[in-house]
């Protein structure tokens, strides 16, 4: 799953990863993506920081409560540094930010990482 309020953004990953084989859900809208999530519906979700109605920091908290075994990535335009990111919100476990701009098999070699660090 792919959250973005940006429609280009999430149709061209969509578009790209499905080319990779992955199967992609995306939504512009956080409170839309949040009423069709489901427990065990997705290997990664990803979201975007910012964006209007409910950031996604808060959407990931809704998300855990539904589901906390997923695997969850932020995505954001903004340089992040994980340490500081940390201290400021330690209850979110993030398995990685991607940066924006970022391509499909940029984001592929991604998401089979955090992938596979869950899978260890």
């Amino acid at each position: 799953m792919i959250v973005d309020d940006e429609l280009d953004i999430t149709e061209s990953l969509k578009t790209g990863l499905a080319g990779e084989g992955f199967s992609v859900d995306t939504y512009n809208d956080p409170m839309a993506a949040l009423s069709h999530f489901k427990s065990k519906q997705y290997d990664v979700v990803i979201l975007d920081i910012r964006m209007p109605k409910m950031s996604g920091f808060d959407l990931y908290r809704e998300m855990v409560k539904l589901d906390g075994k997923t695997n969850y990535c932020f995505f954001t335009a903004f340089d992040i540094h994980h340490s500081e990111f940390e201290k400021v919100f330690p209850d979110i476990n993030v398995r990685a930010f991607l940066k924006k701009p970022i391509s499909p098999s940029q984001m592929k070699e991604r998401l089979i990482l955090v992938m596979s660090q869950n899978a260890t």
